[in-house]
């Protein structure tokens, strides 16, 4: 009614919203009490790499997200280096990751992981979100193919089935250029945004 120029904040409220229930919705309903299809199949796969002392590297879009699998991680009493925009201790987190071999986990956020570190302890990367610019998510899978790096690395990307999640890969498919233009800016990615794109 109002065109997308003009809501714009309410449509990144949005999409926001149904990307984080896609994640899961106590992210959305903080009374909510049921579980996450996609958590379930993190863990199930990280429970896997633990027993067979295999390093990974988490990545999430959403700190509130990320602090959900900081919990689960204490109630089993694993080990893990933790990084988002308000870690302090940056450089001893990105140490204890690849220099202690019981610290098998590394959780961080997609903004504060997306350059500038070497993580080449890792075997495994998780995207547990897909960014609207695939770049994004290049630059965090690059965190674990660095000079130095020994191994096989191997990327699992979690999508939830039926949900907005795949529009944004069905978006990263066709409209290469949309992506790219949010690199910098969200405006520009509004701007180009159609009624089918939102629909």
């Amino acid at each position: 009614q109002h065109g997308i120029a003009k809501t714009q904040f309410l449509i990144l409220k949005g999409l926001t919203q149904l990307r984080q229930i896609a994640n899961h919705p106590v992210l959305v309903d903080s009374e909510y009490t049921g579980s996450s299809g996609k958590m379930e199949d993190v863990v199930y796969k990280l429970e896997t790499l633990v027993e067979e002392k295999k390093k990974v590297l988490v990545f999430s879009q959403f700190v509130k997200h990320l602090s959900i699998f900081r919990k689960y991680l204490d109630s089993k009493g694993w080990k893990y280096a933790y990084l988002d925009g308000a870690t302090i201790d940056r450089q001893a987190q990105v140490e204890r990751f690849q220099k202690d071999e019981n610290t098998l986990i590394f959780l961080i956020s997609m903004k504060a992981g997306g350059v500038g570190l070497n993580l080449t302890a890792a075997e495994y990367v998780f995207l547990l979100d897909p960014w609207w610019n695939p770049a994004v998510e290049a630059q965090a899978v690059d965190r674990a193919h660095r000079i130095g790096q020994r191994h096989t690395v191997i990327t699992y990307k979690f999508i939830s089935k039926g949900s907005i999640e795949e529009k944004i890969v069905a978006l990263q498919e066709t409209k290469k250029q949309l992506a790219s233009s949010i690199v910098s800016v969200e405006d520009s990615f509004f701007k180009s945004l159609s009624k089918d794109d939102i629909s």
